[in-house]
This record gives C-alpha cells, sequence and structure tokens, in this order.
C-alpha cells in the first residue's frame, strides 16, 4: 500500500471524526452515507474511504453498531417495549430491529432484556455471553 501524504491523512481523521459525531447525536433518525457525505462537505467515495482507513470499518456498520448499542442499553433498564426500543434507535418495522440485534448481539432483544442485563453496568450481558461496547 502506497504512503500516503500527512495531509490526506489528516483530511481522512477530520471526515471520518465529523460523520461519527453526526452519527453518535443523530443516530434515530433516517441517515444515509450520501447525507453524511453532504454533510461534510465531501464526496461518498471520500467519506467510504476515511471510514475505512482510519476507522477500519463502514458506515453502515458504524451506524448499527451505535444503534445496537443504545438499544441494549434501553433494553436494559426494561422501561420501554421492544417496539419502543426500535424505534427510539431508528427502525421503523421492529422485526428488522428484532433480525439486526440478534446478528448483533447473537441474542433476540426480548432475551437480552429479559437475561438480566444490569450487571453493575459492567457491559457484560448473560444472555448474549460478551462484552457490549460502551
Amino acid at each position: 500500500m502506497p504512503v500516503q501524504r500527512p495531509a490526506t491523512v489528516s483530511l481522512r481523521r477530520s471526515l471520518f471524526d465529523d460523520a461519527t459525531a453526526i452519527v453518535e447525536r443523530e443516530y434515530a433518525s433516517d441517515l444515509s452515507l450520501d447525507d453524511i457525505a453532504r454533510r461534510v462537505a465531501s464526496s461518498r467515495r471520500q467519506l467510504q474511504r476515511a471510514y475505512a482507513e482510519v476507522g477500519d470499518t463502514t458506515f453502515r456498520d458504524h451506524l448499527t453498531g451505535v444503534r445496537m448499542r443504545r438499544a441494549a442499553e434501553l433494553l436494559a433498564t426494561r422501561a420501554l417495549t421492544v417496539r419502543e426500543v426500535a424505534q427510539r434507535v431508528g427502525y421503523r418495522q421492529p422485526a428488522q430491529f428484532a433480525k439486526a440485534f440478534r446478528r448483533h448481539l447473537g441474542v433476540a432483544p426480548s432475551d437480552y432484556r429479559n437475561g438480566g442485563s444490569g450487571r453493575g453496568g459492567s457491559g457484560y450481558h448473560a444472555a448474549a455471553g460478551r462484552r457490549i461496547a460502551a
């Protein structure tokens, strides 16, 4: 892989930081790569490269990770139904949310909520059998 110029590295770092900040704030809204690229004054391709090279991920994987982390937090409180959690983290269809949650955490949202996730905020969930990124 060719060595990149410092200005290129800096630009991509800045694009990645700006894009991830938007995702962290607005994960529940209908975000797209094109929308974020426009908002950070970049092309779609440049933002894809920033995600790949700086974040070692994709826009879609990052957005899903943020949504699933927040969903796990909401489910742990047991104050909301799975449907309500799905809507709060940006899914219109609870079934689509449940599928994504299972794929991401290895357990259904209802099982996660019923699995006693309140372990002192450690981020470990017994039903999922692994740590949840904080």
